[in-house]
């Protein structure tokens, strides 16, 4: 009887790279995963003992990888999930050099993020003359100070950065969160400084338009007080770097900062091997074909070389830097324009280096087939769900994201939701603001695997979309009572099944006819969905409900009508309501038993 080749895996691993390593597909390692009562994707991490019981049954030996000899080990955020572990590589020295630090800068829309990034790149973009840079790829490099490399990530907001968490890409090693000292810390601050949090990333307060006439340093310092960054001044650990973009001051010193930050988390990568990173952006061009901007992790990433990225493939044909230049090779924490793959990959999907096309296309078919057949998705973290996630080891934090009608509600609403933390997990709400459910409380809630609680407001109708789309449970109450007995009931697995909410229509009053003193009726057009005769209807006046009903009359060019569909004109009359101004919005909705 010949005895099991024996084989070595590392303390944690990636499904897709079990199956690689055993040589087998990923289908057949999900299988036996599932077999053994393990719910896994093709890129999700496991340990060794669970991967040690697959390898096992598919008739190897398996030892375990001693950690001094592991070359590249996925480590997965803490407070992520374990798809965040996607693209988060950490090298260990053995072959690993230090590599520049990875950074985003983030902030409130008129701060001068923008301008903060012209003037890096104006004053210090390697290789380049002013206005030496020829294309904008989304990403380049800038020298510090002391002549070393940071590379930086231009996204258009903290939306994107959480959508690239979302989709389980941590690429930043540092955020820069902007502040204008004339305005101090704004609600879009606020959210940036939430996702950074939320994302485990080490923060650079830059301090910006110090210059201005109206500037004040010591108030805005007091805000970021306010939102839990202690300055160093004020004893605390939080770094925060006087800055004015538009002069181009204090720019050496915020690079300087960066690398201090970025110092301490001993950024490693091994260029001896194949590349493996993340999409930033990618686009099709007409004369071109499909054009992605990747950002090397670990690893080095040659012209030619076979890449695999999600379910599309392709062979590096040629690449370049954000100045134009052609390169034959990219090394750790560089970004590069490639040209060549057969489809336009989604933001945030990780790469990786295969040794052929033949290979890539047989791999990315079965990621396919494995799509398909419902292997592969996003879950979601539900407060039915949280009890059993719990249990299996998926959920140690439930995280939630709480909107709220007025400020007051906010505070008493975080301090009274987190006190219902027990051993087994903490209850942490990681934003908490005013006004209704927007894209970007979405993107926070899926990448960071939480529920969104909706006290007196409602979500806008492109948040909803979003979050059917990435299957995210937005819950909406009117007591304040409710939201704590059923979370609380959510913690210790009691949660009862419950209805959920369908919007059915919305709808845009653009006329009031007044019929008598206490009647009105509203001129209105169906914008999305049909409008129905009795249907349940909520009143929104600037983001806000004012009423509750049902439609109580509903008419077509005079007629009684049952139903008005998109694109239509209509009066509606809404039960025990008369208080009609243009421009509100009628949104009818439906319940659905979930379970």
């Amino acid at each position: 009887m010949t005895s099991a080749q024996s084989i070595q895996i590392p303390p944690a691993i990636v499904v897709g790279d079990l199956a690689a390593m055993l040589g087998v597909t990923p289908v057949d390692v999900i299988k036996e995963l599932m077999k053994n009562g393990v719910m896994a994707t093709i890129n999700q991490v496991v340990d060794f003992d669970t991967a040690a019981v697959v390898a096992a049954d598919l008739g190897f030996s398996p030892e375990e990888q001693s950690t001094a000899s592991a070359v590249a080990v996925a480590e997965p955020e803490a407070d992520a999930g374990p798809d965040m572990s996607r693209a988060s590589m950490r090298i260990t020295e053995e072959g690993g050099v230090t590599r520049p630090p990875v950074v985003t800068v983030l902030g409130h829309v008129d701060h001068g993020k923008t301008t903060l990034l012209d003037a890096i790149r104006r004053t210090n973009v390697t290789a380049g003359e002013a206005g030496g840079i020829t294309q904008h790829i989304g990403a380049y490099q800038a020298l510090a100070p002391d002549g070393r490399l940071v590379t930086f990530i231009d996204t258009p907001g903290h939306e994107a950065f959480s959508q690239m968490r979302a989709r389980g890409a941590r690429i930043t090693d540092v955020a820069i969160v902007v502040v204008a000292a004339d305005d101090g810390v704004m609600q879009q601050t606020r959210e940036a400084i939430d996702h950074v949090r939320a994302a485990g990333v080490p923060m650079v307060v830059a301090l910006n338009k110090v210059d201005a006439p109206n500037a004040n340093i010591e108030r805005a310092k007091q805000q970021l007080l306010e939102v839990g960054l202690v300055p160093e001044e004020y004893g605390g650990d939080q770094i925060v770097v006087p800055t004015s973009a538009l002069k181009g001051e204090g720019i050496d010193t915020l690079l300087e900062n960066v690398l201090l930050v970025a110092d301490l988390q001993d950024l490693k990568a091994n260029p001896d091997q194949d590349a493996v990173g993340v999409v930033i952006e990618a686009k099709s061009d007409r004369h071109r074909g499909v054009v992605a901007t990747l950002l090397v992790q670990t690893g080095t990433l040659h012209q030619g070389d076979t890449i695999l990225c999600g379910l599309t493939f392709g062979r590096a044909k040629a690449m370049t830097d954000a100045n134009g230049n052609r390169l034959k090779d990219a090394g750790p924490s560089t970004p590069v324009e490639v040209l060549g793959l057969s489809e336009v990959p989604p933001a945030g999907e990780r790469f990786v280096v295969r040794p052929d096309e033949k290979t890539a296309r047989a791999e990315a078919d079965e990621r396919r087939r494995a799509l398909e057949a419902g292997t592969e998705g996003p879950t979601a973290v539900t407060l039915e769900t949280l009890f059993g996630e719990i249990h299996k080891g998926n959920v140690a934090d439930f995280n939630l994201v709480l909107k709220a009608d007025v400020q007051g509600s906010i505070s008493p609403l975080v301090r009274t939701l987190e006190d219902l933390s027990v051993e087994e997990v903490r209850v942490k709400v990681i934003h908490a603001s005013v006004g209704s459910v927007t894209e970007s409380d979405v993107q926070l809630a899926a990448a960071a695997k939480a529920v969104v609680i909706a006290f007196n407001t409602d979500a806008e109708q492109g948040a909803r979309r979003l979050a059917d789309q990435e299957h995210i449970e937005i819950r909406n109450y009117r007591i304040i009572y409710e939201i704590v007995e059923d979370v609380e009931k959510a913690v210790k697995g009691l949660l009862e099944p419950i209805y959920e909410e369908r919007q059915d229509a919305t709808i845009e009053v653009r006329q009031v006819f007044r019929v008598g003193r206490r009647n009105a009726i509203a001129g209105a057009y169906v914008r999305e969905g049909s409008a129905v005769r009795g249907a349940r209807v909520r009143i929104r006046r600037g983001g806000a409900v004012i009423h509750e009903g049902v439609i109580e009359s509903l008419k077509r060019i005079n007629e009684d009508a049952r139903e008005v569909a998109a694109g239509l004109e209509c009066g509606i009359q809404v039960s025990n309501f008369s208080d009609f101004t243009e421009g509100d919005e009628i949104i009818t909705y439906h319940m659905e038993q979930t379970r």
